[in-house]
C-alpha cells in the first residue's frame, strides 16, 4: 500500500493534535513519507543509553525526538498564525504551491 504525499515537509511549523504534547509548536525536522511519520523540533523527547565507543565518544543518556504519526500535526500559516489545512493552486507560470484554506495565502516551500 502507497501511502499518500505528505503536505506537511521540512521546516513547516507545525501544532501538535494529539499525544502527551498536545498544544505544542514546533518547526518540521524531518519527513518520513513512507511511514507516514514527521520528527517535530523539541517534541516527543526520548532518552536513549548509549554506550562509549569510537563514534560517540562518552556514552551515557542521550536524549533525542522521536517520530510521531504525521496525522497528529497540523501546519500553521505564516500570515494568519492559524493552524489550517492546505490546499494547492497553479499558479500561471505553471508552478505548483501550497495555499492556506483560511487565509489563501501562498505558503512557503
Amino acid at each position: 500500500m502507497r501511502k499518500k504525499h505528505p503536505n506537511i515537509k521540512k521546516n513547516d511549523k507545525v501544532i501538535i493534535l494529539a499525544g502527551k504534547e498536545v498544544g505544542k509548536i514546533g518547526s518540521v525536522l524531518k519527513v518520513d513519507s513512507q511511514k507516514g511519520r514527521v520528527v517535530v523540533e523539541k517534541v516527543n523527547m526520548i532518552k536513549r543509553h548509549s554506550r562509549p565507543g569510537v563514534k560517540t565518544g562518552q556514552g551515557g543518556i542521550v536524549e533525542k525526538e522521536a517520530p510521531m504519526d504525521i496525522s497528529n500535526v497540523m501546519i500553521i500559516c505564516d500570515k494568519c498564525a492559524e493552524p489550517t489545512r492546505i490546499g494547492k493552486r497553479i499558479l500561471e507560470d505553471g508552478t505548483k504551491v501550497r495555499v492556506c484554506r483560511k487565509c489563501g495565502e501562498t505558503m512557503n516551500g
